[in-house]
């Protein structure tokens, strides 16, 4: 396994450190096991297509491309603050 510097700030790194320690772990464990979480943009887009795929077969057929589009858009709006309250 090779060792690799990420240059970061203090405040980070002392963050990471925290959220290790409350979890029990390395800053190296924690690290690794966020980024193994996060999906790459291939890995998000073979999900989402499988997800679709397993909602036209199961749930909804008539589900169209512009029905997603515009639920995207509404999610997107969500996070952005455009729609809804925030709690």
């Amino acid at each position: 396994m090779a060792d690799t510097t990420i240059k970061i700030t203090e405040e980070i790194r002392d963050r990471l450190r925290t959220l290790a320690d409350e979890r029990g772990t390395s800053t190296r464990s924690l690290v690794e096991r966020l980024i193994a979480d996060i999906p790459t943009e291939a890995e998000a887009a073979e999900r989402t297509a499988r997800a679709l795929a397993y909602v036209r077969a199961n749930l909804c057929p008539d589900l169209s491309d512009d029905d997603v589009q515009r639920a995207q858009r509404w999610r997107a709006d969500i996070a952005a603050g455009r729609v809804g309250a925030r709690r």
